[in-house]
């Protein structure tokens, strides 16, 4: 009898055996997959946090991270604009491999049907984690693309890059994106009423043919005014148009409490959150409980209010017991922008610090950003680091973590940073860094091994205008070749080591070896340009025009796009 029973049990016991067995594995592999969360500024000078040494604008959220983790003093964005930084950020990759540097002024999309974008052929580390099993999102910016050759095919979507769930921005926060004064016809008022006082001797012939030309200019202006805003400001949920034109109300806070439920929904698997704040961007804005309490007017504002956001996150990975098994992550898509300033002559860029330049050249004021990592635990708290690292870097750091193979058919740029993070190696894996300006190589960054130094040699470098400014006011970015730059043979060279702020270019009588340090330099740029092939260029003429086919709508009628239903979707969100 018992002979019998232990052989009736013995297959029973075996596939209970079994099956612990593979429970115990199930649970191992999700604890070896740490969860990310991944929070990108969007034009945040480096001088902007208090951790990075600001003393006036109150960012404690962002400096608790940085407390409890490591903080990155040489965090370098792989273009200062922000759509080929994202392209790089997201794919590991340079964004001249994938279309994503423009030729032309124009390096970013300014409207939601243009048919450019990130190609589906890049993969995104959304696309390697998805595929080992992590739910992902991203909320906030997108600015990626949207649609190649119908409004629904969404092929530069997020969902159509590893994104299983997209709240946010399909282009950018915009200027045109709030609503503004019709200044014109203020200052056409002023001179009809200053003729009729007899303040403006104006022919009378004249002046009327001025002011028929200068009606039909603002009658065009305000039609596009009138109509831009619904058509490239709105706000998406997956495939779906849930508010057009976007309302600023309380826009940070939604944004982030849809943040937070997507940690909630997950918390028992894997996830990836990429939190893409709108903020710093202009139009700036924040919410009644920001608005004119810092100390650096409507950009200090905004800033505080994003910092809360950051803290709302680490506040709820704290209450789900979850910080432990996430890695988290800071930083800005490039330098602030210096030349953000108001008619009434408030700054509306933030601080890159001691750097010089910002956002939109190559100087380390336009590349130089924070970033944080906190992993607790795993990483070091308290930690900083001086090494040159970048933001490409995020993506093979990410992928080995959740144990994928990087892609095996294409060069990438990034290097994992887990070495450098946990002290196992105190030199970056960059010894070549390479600084582009939209499509143009602008400079090559070489930090020798065994060696302090690090070189960094310009083959062309932005006119500032006016003379001495810290920046191009007079075209309110700073543009990559013709007559907006200067070019130099032999290149400009700088010891950043020695001289962060580039102020005094090396010659071959302060630095001997300058003709030597050159010609290494020289030869790695062609040795890059080697590895480069050509691919369709995704800010082409072509790819940058407004398309009507493409233009989403949340109406059919025409362009007359209105619809608000962020609250009732947002209910039921999954």
């Amino acid at each position: 009898q018992s002979r019998s029973f232990r052989c009736a049990s013995t297959p029973k016991m075996r596939t209970l055996l079994l099956l612990l067995l593979f429970i115990y594995e199930a649970r191992s592999h999700a604890v070896s997959m740490p969860n990310f969360v991944l929070l990108m500024a969007d034009d945040l000078g480096i001088g902007d946090p208090g951790c990075y040494g600001n003393k006036t604008l109150r960012t404690p959220n962002i400096d608790r991270l940085a407390r409890g983790g490591v903080s990155s003093r040489s965090t370098l964005a792989a273009s200062p604009l922000c759509k080929p930084s994202r392209a790089a950020f997201m794919t590991g990759r340079y964004p001249i491999r994938s279309g994503m540097a423009s030729r032309s002024q124009v390096g970013v999309f300014v409207f939601s049907a243009s048919s450019g974008g990130l190609p589906h052929s890049e993969i995104t580390f959304a696309k390697l984690l998805k595929n080992q099993g992590y739910s992902t999102a991203l909320i906030g910016k997108w600015h990626l693309g949207t649609s190649c050759h119908n409004r629904t095919d969404l092929c530069h979507h997020p969902l159509s890059h590893g994104f299983d769930y997209f709240h946010g921005l399909p282009v950018t926060n915009l200027r045109d994106c709030k609503p503004e004064k019709a200044v014109i016809t203020i200052t056409l008022l002023t001179l009809a009423v200053l003729r009729w006082l007899g303040l403006v001797q104006v022919p009378p012939c004249i002046f009327f043919c001025l002011f028929f030309l200068a009606a039909l200019v603002l009658g065009g202006l305000l039609c596009f005014l009138h109509y831009f805003r619904p058509l490239n400001c709105f706000l998406m949920r997956n495939r779906d148009i849930t508010q057009q034109p976007m309302s600023y109300d309380n826009l940070t806070q939604r944004l982030t409490a849809d943040a937070a439920q997507f940690i909630q929904r997950n918390a028992k698997t894997p996830f990836l959150l990429v939190l893409a704040f709108l903020h710093m961007h202009t139009a700036l804005f924040s919410s009644k409980d920001f608005a004119g309490k810092s100390k650096h007017g409507a950009y200090g504002d905004a800033a505080e209010e994003m910092d809360w956001s950051v803290g709302q996150i680490l506040d709820v990975l704290d209450e789900l017991k979850l910080a432990n098994n996430t890695l988290v992550y800071f930083s800005s898509d490039q330098g602030a922008h210096v030349e953000e300033v108001t008619i009434k002559g408030e700054g509306h860029g933030g601080s890159n610090g001691i750097y010089k330049g910002g956002k939109a050249n190559n100087w380390e004021g336009g590349i130089r950003v924070p970033g944080i990592l906190r992993w607790p635990g795993v990483i070091q708290a308290g930690l900083e680091i001086d090494e040159p690292t970048s933001n490409m870097d995020i993506f093979p750091t990410v992928a080995k973590l959740a144990g994928s193979p990087l892609p095996e058919d294409r060069i990438i740029d990034g290097r994992d940073l887990m070495p450098l993070l946990q002290g196992r190696s105190h030199r970056s894996d960059h010894e070549f860094l390479f600084h582009y300006c939209n499509f143009y190589l602008n400079a090559v960054r070489w930090h020798p091994q065994n060696s302090t130094s690090i070189w960094k040699a310009f083959f062309f470098t932005p006119k500032f205008f006016p003379e001495g400014a810290n920046g191009c006011f007079a075209t309110h970015v700073c543009f990559c070749h013709g007559q907006y730059v200067t070019y130099h043979d032999p290149p400009l060279l700088f010891d950043i080591s020695q001289d962060p702020r580039e102020r005094n270019p090396l010659t071959p009588t302060s630095q001997p070896r300058f003709r030597e340090i050159l010609e290494t330099m020289q030869e790695a740029a062609a040795r890059h340009a080697e590895t480069l092939q050509d691919v369709p260029n995704q800010l082409s003429l072509g790819n940058l025009i407004w398309k009507p086919w493409l233009q989403m709508c949340c109406s059919s009628s025409g362009l007359f796009c209105q619809c608000d239903w962020e609250k009732q979707v947002g209910r039921g969100s999954h």
